[in-house]
């Protein structure tokens, strides 16, 4: 969870401390800690902590764990001057854990199967350790659910989308409101 550059500041508090000491904080919040990396080889030192919950992180969340994040910070009582950096993990972070699919549902993912082959598809529901996929099913616009075990899953990553998804996709997915619209996540 944590990672660290070597060469970091005396002073600096490391990624687990960091990760301890904010923890429930952030949890208090809604919010966990996915990473924190603390850089101490840059002027100034730097700490990141990469943070994400059910309801994704705006600008004013992230503003709010920031001032929480360094108040408890500069409490510390040997700290050295470094700059905070609060950030969600971005849309190009793997998705590693449950929660993570759980978060990105309804969402176009590209994944490598532990048998080696490639599959894109929409992220549907979670149920019992297998994931519910939208895929295309050969001609246009038929899709089919695919269950896939998540420890079947290589890697899976969120892809950007510049149009509006389809509404059948949305709705296999189980995504999709009565008339049509996005739902929002839970």
């Amino acid at each position: 969870m944590a990672s660290e550059v070597p060469l970091r500041s005396a002073g600096l508090p490391s990624p687990e401390e960091v990760t301890k000491l904010l923890a429930a904080e952030f949890a208090r919040a809604g919010y966990e800690i996915e990473d924190v990396t603390v850089v101490g080889n840059v002027n100034p030192p730097r700490i990141v902590i990469v943070a994400d919950g059910d309801e994704g992180l705006v600008l004013d969340t992230i503003a709010a764990l920031s001032r929480s994040a360094s108040e408890l910070l500069d409490a510390l009582d040997d700290s050295a001057p470094y700059v905070l950096e609060v950030t969600s993990p971005g849309v190009d972070r793997p998705l590693t854990a449950e929660r993570h699919y759980r978060r990105a549902r309804g969402r176009k993912v590209e994944m490598t199967l532990s048998d080696g082959s490639s599959l894109t598809g929409r992220i549907g529901e979670l149920d019992g350790g297998a994931l519910r996929l939208v895929v295309a099913d050969g001609g246009r616009g038929k899709y089919v659910v695919r269950e896939i075990p998540l420890d079947g899953i290589e890697k899976a990553v969120v892809q950007v989308e510049f149009s509006a998804p389809n509404r059948q996709e949305l709705e296999l997915a189980g995504c999709a409101g009565p008339d049509g619209e996005r739902e929002a996540q839970a």
